[in-house]
């Protein structure tokens, strides 16, 4: 399972969906080792079709391929409905589309991605005290617990 690790950290979630994604053999392999990237990822819908771009799945280790590229763009397969659907919501509410995760579902790649909503630098900061906050809160009331 490859997790973009950085997604909730950079993006306010609205909605999540599941989809295939159309890989090679040695891409499958690679993801089936726990390699690759959803870095600097994100989907872009062209001609009516999504398409994965810039996630890096590096060359498998035994391949011999010496013409693959790590960062190709790969189709997703999503209904036409859904990706109108999808469209529509872009558009409307400037919402984009990112990838959170690449799992296997029984022997199928699939890609779990997001619409989502950028944050703010002020934003992240504000959610890491808030975290903070929580951690600290919840640690007090542990000790709390284990002294009484």
């Amino acid at each position: 399972m490859i997790i973009n690790k950085k997604a909730r950290h950079n993006y306010e979630i609205k909605d999540t969906l599941v989809a295939g994604l159309v890989l090679n053999g040695q891409e499958v392999k690679t993801l089936r080792t726990g390699h690759g990237s959803l870095k600097d990822a994100y989907i872009k819908i062209m001609d009516g079709q999504a398409w994965l771009i810039n996630a890096d799945l590096p060359r498998y280790s035994h391949s011999s391929d010496p013409n693959y590229d790590s960062r190709r763009r790969r189709k997703l397969l999503l209904h036409k409905k859904e990706i109108l659907s999808l469209q529509k919501k872009m558009e409307k509410t400037n919402l984009t589309l990112i990838p959170l995760k690449i799992f296997f579902k029984h022997r199928w790649a699939k890609i779990e991605i997001a619409l989502a909503k950028g944050r703010k630098a002020y934003q992240k900061k504000e959610r890491k005290k808030r975290q903070d906050l929580d951690r600290e809160i919840a640690r007090t009331l542990k000790q709390l617990a284990i002294s009484s």
